[in-house]
């Protein structure tokens, strides 16, 4: 394939957010691929004067390897949008309202996907943690709402348990939300453009898809495609698309799903701008169906041009 440009492309990397090694381990693997296939490719590991980096770079295409608050939530996406600079994945808004879970689930709910029971908490109104065994049995998740890579994430089996499962995710947000436990098989569908390319299942050696699972070779077995029947896999598929395009986001994302004992996918969340390091789902599941990785790459640099 042909080179899509010729410009300096600056990978975003690193960041202000708790996910800073992981975006590290994304954007030196994306540089290499991006070099790899010959593009003009540098690193910027973007701290509070990201504008002036920007600047100093001379980039004129920017491929995003943020993750967490400042890179996914709609932050830096602003400001290469008002420095004309194009960018890899999603805009402003579906960033804003992929990395907030709360807003997430609104939208979800009202495209007619299916969302497991959940209760909003606010920092400054726990009480409301006291409503929980009125509303969902145990167990439940409780996690920041706007965190990922499953950072200050719980499984409570048991009410007292709930109060300091819900202090760890108060030190990342101030609003947390307490999810249903559903148990199953957990898919995640990957897209690419306007296309769902597959679905991957996730077997984790934890209780639960937990950061040491997501990020430590070994911890989670991957199985592609996803070991559910036809009918599921179609569902789950169509119901990706649908949550990536219910948040208008653009390129590409990870959607992720808890698939029940009956086939039914409960939607947990979209990842606007998915890991892309040698453990990650999106990289798999491309595979599986043939792009290799730097193409992987360099079809969501050609998406952004």
């Amino acid at each position: 394939m042909a080179l899509v440009t010729n410009k300096k492309i600056g990978v975003l990397m690193g960041g202000l957010s708790s996910e800073r090694e992981v975006s590290l381990s994304t954007g030196n693997a994306i540089l290499l691929a991006l070099r790899e296939k010959g593009y003009n490719a540098v690193a910027i590991d973007v701290g509070r004067d990201a504008g002036e980096q920007v600047r100093k770079a001379g980039i004129e295409v920017a491929f995003n390897g943020l993750h967490g608050k400042y890179g996914e939530d709609g932050a830096i996406q602003g400001l290469l949008e008002i420095a004309g600079i194009p960018c890899t994945g999603s805009g402003i808004l579906a960033s804003a309202m992929g990395m907030n879970k709360i807003i997430s689930k609104m939208v979800f709910k009202n495209h007619g996907l299916l969302v497991g029971p959940y209760l909003v908490v606010d920092v400054r109104k726990q009480e409301q943690l006291n409503e929980v065994p009125s509303i969902m049995a145990y167990p439940v998740v409780v996690k920041p709402s706007s965190e990922g890579s499953s950072v200050g994430v719980s499984l409570v089996y048991t009410h007292e348990e709930l109060r300091s499962a819900a202090d760890l995710a108060f030190q990342y947000d101030q609003e947390i939300l307490v999810e249903k436990y559903i148990p199953g098989k957990e898919v995640q569908v990957g897209v690419l453009g306007d296309r769902a390319l597959g679905a991957i299942e996730i077997v984790p050696k934890n209780v639960f898809y937990d950061y040491e699972s997501k990020y430590k070779p070994g911890m989670s077995d991957h199985f592609f495609p996803a070991r559910i029947d036809k009918e599921a896999y179609a569902q789950v598929l169509e119901a990706g698309l649908q949550a990536h395009r219910a948040l208008g986001c653009r390129g590409y994302s990870r959607v992720d799903f808890i698939i029940d004992e009956i086939g039914a996918p409960y939607i947990l969340e979209v990842n606007t701008l998915p890991g892309m390091t040698a453990t990650s789902l999106l990289p798999d599941i491309a595979r599986g169906v043939g792009i290799s990785f730097p193409d992987l790459v360099e079809e969501i640099l050609r998406l952004a041009v």
